[in-house]
């Protein structure tokens, strides 16, 4: 795992096309704003893991 250090609006690329910037710091929450193409998916990882365990289930 990488581990960057970033200030209020500091951002990191990722493969020349997803910019994440940091919008905002409040006490122990980030909130992060992501710049992607329209065919990346971006989720929460609960909401990831949600998906893939209906996908799972309706599989299965």
């Amino acid at each position: 795992m990488l581990v960057l250090s970033r200030k209020k609006n500091e951002s990191i690329i990722i493969n020349d096309n997803i910019t994440i910037t940091v919008v905002e710091i409040r006490g122990d929450k980030v909130r992060l704003g992501i710049e992607a193409p329209k065919e990346v998916s971006v989720h929460r990882r609960e909401v990831y893991e949600a998906i893939r365990n209906q996908i799972q289930r309706t599989e299965g």
